[in-house]
């Protein structure tokens, strides 16, 4: 299988190696923050090629993978079924971008698209999902515990892993994270160029050894946005990480067995403040939040339901293309 996708965030194209395809990623997309692949995410997967859009142009693929509809129109010219991965909530777009158009037009446009081009889509979530209201089709980011090293909580400090919180401080409900770890030890990890002295993980070993090293992790997200959970919620765990967020319909924390749910930042400061000091908790509890995301979250589980996926979008494309000759006979 040869697939190629354009990249959205290096650690989600990362898991596509554990698919065994051939795999072609474009760079030099415009909006990010890095025209190349940034190795300090993750390395170039196996079997990968980094390429540009106009390297691609006469390539053929038994699927390219899309996040949002500029993907789609930057890709419209390869004749290749398209799949459709929803990242984030038809709300939190509209938000990011200040759009003032009805959710239910641009559903409406989104579903026309597809059709017209035999694309199926499906989202990394159910809530978004159901948000975006043109798949049922879910599959679910993963973590693999066995990449990651054993836990060992020698730092009394708990870690976050967030890029960008200066403009998404609405959508991860950052005055909740700012009021809870009010004088509690707590390290940000991530690409905040507006925030002095925080810096992303040198590379993917080094961001292990960080999550290895703290405490416990911490997630917060307005449910009006975005998920309960996140990519680095998944990784964390794998890591051993017991992970406290604040109260949201969509989290798969267990309150008191992976970590804990806090209705209040007082609420979040007490339980920090608690696995401060008692690490044997924090190595219960994180060995709990290993278990959990290994049974739930794993890359098996993964290959097969992305798998799935290409296989539905290829089942749209060869329809569509059926259609199309029909009407020039």
């Amino acid at each position: 299988m040869k697939l190629l996708v354009l990249n959205c965030h290096e650690a989600w194209v990362h898991q596509l190696g554990v698919l065994g395809a051939e795999l072609d990623v474009v760079i030099g997309l415009p909006g990010r923050y890095t025209r190349t692949w940034d190795t300090r995410m993750r390395p170039v997967p196996p079997k990968a090629r980094l390429l540009s859009l106009a390297e691609i142009r006469d390539a053929r693929y038994d699927a390219v993978i899309n996040h949002n509809i500029t993907d789609l129109l930057d890709t419209k010219h390869l004749d290749a079924p398209k799949l459709l991965v929803l990242h984030e909530t038809l709300e939190g777009r509209m938000a990011q971008q200040g759009a003032d158009f009805e959710p239910r037009d641009m559903r409406a446009m989104l579903n026309t698209y597809l059709a017209s081009v035999g694309g199926h889509a499906v989202a990394i979530s159910r809530s978004k999902a159901k948000s975006w209201g043109v798949t049922h089709m879910v599959v679910q980011n993963s973590a693999d515990p066995d990449q990651y090293l054993e836990p060992v909580g020698d730092v009394a400090c708990g870690i976050r892993v967030a890029n960008h919180v200066v403009s998404k401080r609405v959508f991860l409900a950052w005055d909740f994270h700012e009021a809870a770890m009010l004088d509690v030890p707590c390290r940000l990890v991530g690409h905040n160029p507006e925030l002095p002295g925080v810096e992303p993980a040198e590379d993917w070993a080094h961001l292990k050894r960080m999550l290895a090293s703290h405490r416990f992790m911490v997630h917060t997200a307005d449910p009006r946005y975005e998920d309960g959970y996140n990519m680095a919620v998944l990784e964390g765990m794998a890591a051993g990480l017991p992970i406290l967020v604040n109260r949201h319909p969509t989290t798969i924390v267990q309150n008191g067995v992976t970590g804990y749910v806090c209705e209040t930042p007082e609420e979040m400061r007490t339980h920090a403040r608690r696995l401060l000091e008692d690490p044997a908790l924090a190595r219960q509890l994180g060995d709990n939040a290993r278990e959990y995301v290994a049974r739930q979250f794993g890359p098996d589980r993964f290959r097969v339901e992305f798998t799935r996926a290409v296989q539905e979008a290829r089942k749209k494309w060869s329809r569509r293309a059926g259609v199309r000759e029909a009407a020039l006979r």
